[in-house]
């Protein structure tokens, strides 16, 4: 396996990790932790497609990236506020 290989492949374990941990009910989709996996590794992932430029899932990646950016963001000024 080359860099990119490694770099989609750690990026999207973290995507599925994030995944199976919020449908056993052990992680929350409202923790930090959960929404941190899901921006590395949707970035990382998307960072792998650019690499490869493959735009169907630069796209995907793109936008997975800036949902869980904008969802941390909000998670974060919400639990400021409380």
């Amino acid at each position: 396996m080359n860099l990119t290989d490694w770099i989609g492949t750690l990026g999207v374990f973290q995507i599925l990790l994030a995944y199976i941990l919020n449908l056993t009910g052990v992680l929350s989709n409202k923790k930090t932790v959960f929404l941190l996996l899901n921006l590395v590794g949707a970035g990382m992932a998307c960072t792998a497609s650019v690499l490869l430029q493959y735009w169907p899932f630069i796209i995907l990646e793109a936008a997975w990236t800036l949902v869980s950016l904008i969802s941390l963001v909000q998670t974060k000024l919400i639990n400021r506020e409380v």
